[in-house]
């Protein structure tokens, strides 16, 4: 389980979460969907969340005050809430990079199914690490696309876009690991009595 952070006033809140919503927030304020759409194409890669999780984190952050909520009306539009992150905001998440990082281990059931492996499920399972290793080359090309769009000379970045630099980076090596992985659970089913 996620450490919980103590806010001044005494309540704890989780770490996850929302602290992804508010690293996010940390140089650009957005709407709702803003975030949400953001947060697929960036932080969304390593901490996963719905649409609907992140719009009840967003009013939680600004009923606790560390995010203020600005509404703008929009001509034939419905009203749009722009969310920006507050001074005490800033200093949880200040605070918080100096907590002791904690790792959430991996639930992935494809693992828990390979136990069960049988001349019977093979060519299924075949089938679904096939699947896992084209979803991980969508990924990986994307992370790819990323980083030569915008992490071109590490060396030059400011301080804070080292950090996403190194984030992206450990993606690639974690994508471009499973792909081997992938391949050499491949060839090895592929050689089992029962393949297809």
């Amino acid at each position: 389980m996620l450490k919980a952070l103590r806010l001044a006033s005494g309540e704890e809140f989780d770490m996850a979460l929302q602290h992804a919503i508010m690293t996010a927030l940390l140089e650009d304020n957005m709407s709702g969907f803003e975030l949400a759409r953001a947060f697929d194409a960036s932080l969304g890669f390593f901490w996963r969340a719905t649409h609907q999780q992140i719009y009840q984190e967003l009013k939680k952050l600004a009923d606790k005050g560390l995010l203020r909520s600005q509404i703008i009306p929009q001509a034939g539009k419905p009203k749009k809430i722009v969310y920006s992150i507050t001074l005490a905001g800033r200093t949880t998440m200040a605070r918080w990079v100096f907590e002791t990082s904690k790792v959430q281990e991996a639930k992935d059931d494809l693992f828990v199914k390979l136990y069960n492996l049988s001349s019977e499920n093979l060519s299924h399972m075949v089938a679904e690490v096939e699947l896992r290793r084209g979803q991980a080359m969508k990924r990986l090309y994307l992370y790819e696309q990323i980083r030569r769009a915008h992490y071109r000379d590490p060396e030059t970045l400011p301080t804070r876009r080292k950090g996403i630099y190194l984030a992206l980076g450990w993606g690639i090596q974690q994508g471009e690991q499973f792909l081997q992985w992938c391949d050499e659970a491949l060839e090895l089913l592929s050689r089992s009595e029962g393949s297809p």
